[in-house]
């Protein structure tokens, strides 16, 4: 595979599975790959600690939460890099994904079974959408 492969992490415990089954993907296929967390929330933050004071932002926190996923992916032999992305989640993921040219998103099964899914899910919406393949990783299990 020449391309990269997308998944998307917002902290939970089913993002970081699917976030494993993506590195293990792109393991077997030799493809970089790209953890990204979305936000929505483009307020700046400041916040005063004594003398000192942090910005901080939605883009800020969701970058945070990526290279923590990266951390505990970091694999010899595989390209793995953070990212966030301004959107809802599943618009988000595609848009990225074609700024990078990835080939394949891997996003996690959550809210796919049971009455929630007629509110509807970021992998229904990206299955739907996306201009690249998509694999579905099943979260339930483990």
């Amino acid at each position: 595979m020449t391309g990269s492969i997308i998944v998307g992490v917002d902290g939970s415990p089913t993002a970081e599975k699917a976030a494993r089954k993506a590195r293990d993907l792109a393991l077997r296929l030799q493809a970089s790959l790209h953890v990204v967390s979305a936000h929505t929330d483009a307020t700046i933050e400041h916040v005063n600690s004594g003398s000192d004071q942090w910005v901080v932002s939605g883009a800020d926190n969701a970058l945070y939460i990526a290279e923590q996923v990266v951390k505990s992916l970091r694999t010899p032999g595989l390209k793995v890099v953070a990212g966030s992305t301004h959107g809802k989640p599943a618009e988000a993921l595609i848009d990225y994904a074609e700024k990078v040219g990835a080939e394949l998103i891997v996003v996690g099964n959550q809210r796919m079974r049971g009455a929630r899914r007629v509110l509807g899910s970021v992998a229904n919406s990206v299955s739907h959408n996306a201009s690249c393949d998509v694999y579905i990783a099943n979260t339930y299990s483990e």
